[in-house]
């Protein structure tokens, strides 16, 4: 079982990962009376970028270079730490959770230190507002784990996912705190309405799309994988550590597999009735959801008490 889980976290994160958010797209269409794109356009698209050559900018220097591997080489060391159906192999890399953000963090990092290489004005612009949104969302995730690491009382993923099986979590304020302020983190870290718009082909409103107008070939495919990557890394999370599941392995398994589809169900169904916020606006958004998990945490510290 443990070999199947590790299978699935490499050739699931490798090779389903673009899948997520062509499902995201393809029920939002069919949610707005559209016929939308297949859930496979995704693996069309990065077929079609792998086989185009490269455009590097001029000047640029090593950082633009080596951005796009190091932002994919960071998501791949991500995907292995997190736990498939409560399990997890020893990769010699732990399943910590503080680990997991700051793999997160360092490639949201090199993809902003490659718009600030180039100098373009709208890469910037984009990376400007990702890192304003990430002074947010980063204390954020860091607490909507810290929430789901309390029953557990350990950072190890896998004890993590072991303490939020069976219906017991379900019943304390800590889990519910926990579970909405990990929906804020989704929205960001898939860069969704209403925080950003996927859709989008403006500039001046782009905010995750805008640090990848400078790359084209290999390089956009590469940091096109890393984003649907991001998908498959927040949403396997959160179906791991926050949605209903329990029993042996198999039936962890099947739970897993229903709760990131309703995971991709609920970003398509906000998507539809949620309009973009004002991009001022968003930190707010974001801060009420850290409120909302410091709530969870003084509710954990009362009933201990």
């Amino acid at each position: 079982m443990t070999a199947l889980a590790a299978a699935i976290q490499v050739l699931g994160g490798l090779a389903l990962a673009p899948l997520l958010p062509g499902l995201v797209q393809s029920m939002k269409a069919r949610l707005q009376g559209r016929r939308g794109p297949s859930p496979l356009q995704p693996y069309r698209e990065l077929r079609r970028l792998w086989g185009k050559s490269l455009a590097d900018p001029q000047p640029t220097t090593v950082v633009y270079r080596l951005a796009p591997c190091l932002v994919a080489a960071a998501t791949v060391l991500a995907l292995l730490l997190v736990p498939i159906a409560g399990r997890a192999p020893d990769w010699s890399l732990g399943n910590d959770a503080l680990v997991l953000v700051g793999l997160l963090a360092l490639a949201r990092f090199a993809l902003a230190a490659s718009s600030w290489d180039t100098g373009s004005g709208f890469a910037l612009m984009g990376s400007g507002r990702d890192l304003t949104f990430a002074v947010f969302a980063e204390p954020l995730l860091v607490l909507a784990l810290l929430l789901a690491a309390l029953p557990a009382a350990s950072t190890d993923l896998v004890a993590m996912a072991a303490a939020a099986a069976g219906s017991g979590p379900w019943t304390e304020p800590v889990h519910w705190c926990g579970a909405l302020a990990f929906a804020l983190v989704i929205l960001v870290e898939t860069g969704r309405q209403p925080i950003d718009n996927p859709d989008t082909h403006l500039e001046l409103t782009m905010v995750h799309e805008g640090p990848l107008l400078e790359y084209a070939g290999r390089d956009l495919a590469l940091l096109e994988w890393s984003a649907a990557a991001r998908h498959w890394i927040v949403l396997v999370l959160g179906a791991e550590l926050f949605l209903p599941h329990g029993g042996g392995f198999w039936a962890q398994l099947g739970w897993l597999a229903a709760g990131v589809a309703a995971l991709c169900a609920g970003l398509a169904l906000t998507e539809t009735a949620q309009a973009k916020m004002r991009i001022l606006r968003a930190p707010g958004l974001l801060a009420g959801g850290c409120l909302l998990a410091l709530a969870g945490l003084a509710s954990f510290l009362i009933g201990g008490l």
